[in-house]
């Protein structure tokens, strides 16, 4: 019987020590979130706020030099990027009326003003600011867009954009 006179006393003491799923705290505190902020983009200011994508300067274009909507083409194949009324460098650093290409494969005709390009098989980044490349594609219609971006690799939207289609031959 004294067995059972205990069982009570273990089930208050369980109880009560259980937080009855007390939650986490979270840090409200957005000092160190700025700081991380401003280590990993030098561009921020004393805020902590990212500065905005530079403007685009009138009548620029990007362009793709040897590829034509519609052509057929072997691959490997070459493309030449162009661009013009804007500065063509490396990434890395934001400087007004500049930017680097980056290539989309079947992947939309361009990028929101300001979204950062990903980085995978389907975002090529020329952050070097080369104005060639070589693609291996798979036989087959593909959509390639040339996106222009900042140097924080942040799209400058459709306006910096030209997309062709091509056909891949075997």
């Amino acid at each position: 019987m004294r067995k059972i006179d205990l069982i009570p006393f273990l089930l208050v003491g369980l109880v009560a020590c259980n937080d009855g799923g007390a939650k986490e705290e979270v840090n409200t505190d957005t000092t160190a979130a700025t700081a991380t902020v401003d280590s990993m983009h030098p561009h921020a200011d004393t805020s902590g706020a990212i500065a905005p994508v530079p403007d685009i300067p009138q009548g620029a274009k990007v362009f793709f030099v040897n590829l034509k909507n519609g052509q057929k083409i072997k691959s490997p194949f070459k493309v030449e990027m162009g661009v013009s009324g804007i500065a063509l460098d490396t990434a890395g650093v934001l400087k007004p009326a500049s930017g680097h290409h980056h290539i989309l494969i079947d992947a939309g005709d361009s990028l929101a003003i300001g979204t950062v390009v990903p980085k995978d098989s389907t975002h090529l980044h020329f952050g070097n600011a080369q104005k060639t490349a070589e693609l291996n594609l798979t036989p087959g219609e593909h959509k390639l867009t040339l996106q222009y971006a900042d140097g924080i690799h942040r799209s400058y939207g459709s306006k910096l954009a030209a997309t062709v289609t091509v056909n891949v031959q075997k």
